[in-house]
């Protein structure tokens, strides 16, 4: 029961970093960048970053290492022990969820598949556009 509830908690968060991505990686396909300077001292605008594996090469390595820090910051201030004393990936919100078990045991499964496909789409989307230079095949 122990590895089966850290393994769990694990899933969820990665299905959720997983549907986080999938969307930021299509959305600036479809709706474009943000105006502006990603970096004033480089002359870098956000509309100067390609999308996709391409945009890697481009961002600066201080933009690199504030998103390393988010990251950590995420990863070692919440949730980490979820699993142990409660249901993973359950944070009592109950906006997303809902009071009623049947009700809140099926969106967690939702979430589940949900993140489980994510997970399949950003892999996916990783590969064809190491293959092709692009998310989209074109």
């Amino acid at each position: 029961v122990y590895s089966f509830k850290r393994r769990r908690s694990v899933e969820v968060k990665h299905g959720r970093i997983c549907m986080l991505a999938t969307m930021g990686y299509i959305t600036p396909e479809i709706t474009g960048k943000f105006p502006g300077y990603l970096s004033n001292t480089a002359s870098l605008k956000f509309a100067d970053i390609p999308n996709g594996l391409a945009a890697i090469a481009k961002v600066p390595a201080l933009g690199w290492a504030q998103v390393v820090a988010y990251c950590g910051f995420c990863e070692l201030s919440a949730g980490s022990d979820d699993w142990k004393n409660g249901t993973p990936g359950d944070y009592g919100f109950k906006v997303l969820t809902s009071s009623d078990p049947a009700e809140k045991e099926k969106k967690l499964a939702a979430e589940l598949a949900n993140g489980r496909l994510a997970m399949v789409a950003i892999i996916g989307m990783f590969f064809q556009d190491g293959l092709t230079g692009s998310a989209w095949g074109d």
